[in-house]
């Protein structure tokens, strides 16, 4: 399929990265019915789920038809989306993360992100710069997304106004995806072309492919996605930071978006 530039990628290196997702317990509820989803970090679709702490989120929503509802919980609830909303359609859920910082205490760990990552091009910038390989240190945000069909699951995916944000361009619900699903990457509001998608595929027996793609001058991909399987696309930008010796060398913004293919 055009755009595709890899199969099973990480057969070759092991994963260097850990990816954050919306992880829903069903991709299809009934109206009425709570929506209920884990927030994970983790590799290959296995990790740790994360508890309902609005310290740690700067946004927590659920978009239902021209509706943003805040997600409700109590302090320590896990999973960390148990609520339901009123109606029916396509729901989008929305989690932003407050930023976090990392330092890489070795360089190859640096090295396998920016390589796993499509962004090579930091490690000379990052010598070029006068920094140190010995302690790299990085910021990072999360952007998750996660589609949810409740009752009829009728409706679209749009852009939330995310710093970068992956948007489903077709319902996996209700339309025809024989052809594949079609996504657009958004970075500060504008489509981003010739960029990496990576796609992971998870099976009811958990077994999960990876799959590399790059988006069109339109910022596009077409990505082919599996019935009765669980998916997660991903994209992830690195830009310079310079906020003197006490703050991190780099910034990392992440979006992720999860859904199901029904069988």
């Amino acid at each position: 399929m055009k755009h595709l530039i890899a199969i099973l990628a990480l057969l070759a290196a092991p994963v260097s990265a850990h990816e954050f997702w919306i992880e829903p317990a069903d991709g299809q509820v009934p109206e009425g019915a709570p929506l209920v989803a884990q927030i994970r970090v983790g590799e290959m679709l296995e990790g740790a789920n994360y508890s309902y702490l609005p310290k740690n989120f700067r946004r927590f929503e659920i978009a239902l038809g021209d509706r943003l509802i805040p997600v409700e919980g109590r302090m320590g609830d896990r999973p960390a989306l148990n609520m339901a909303v009123e109606g029916e359609g396509l729901a989008t859920v929305i989690h932003v993360t407050r930023d976090y910082d990392l330092t890489y205490d070795r360089w190859e760990k640096f090295a396998n992100f920016t390589q796993h990552k499509d962004f090579t091009w930091a490690q000379a910038r990052h010598v070029e710069r006068g920094l140190s390989r010995d302690k790299v240190t990085e910021r990072y945000i999360r952007y998750g997304k996660s589609l949810i069909a409740v009752g009829d699951g009728q409706g679209a995916d749009r852009a939330f106004g995310l710093e970068v944000e992956i948007v489903a361009l077709a319902n996996p619900y209700t339309d025809d995806l024989s052809g594949g699903f079609p996504v657009q990457v958004m970075y500060q509001g504008a489509a981003l072309a010739d960029a990496q998608v990576e796609v992971f595929d998870k099976a009811p027996d958990g077994a999960v492919e990876q799959r590399l793609y790059r988006t069109d001058a339109d910022g596009r991909a077409m990505i082919d996605v599996t019935p009765g399987h669980f998916h997660l696309v991903d994209h992830v930008e690195l830009r310079e930071v310079d906020e003197g010796p006490d703050g991190p060398a780099w910034e990392s913004v992440w979006a992720s978006l999860t859904f199901e293919v029904p069988e």
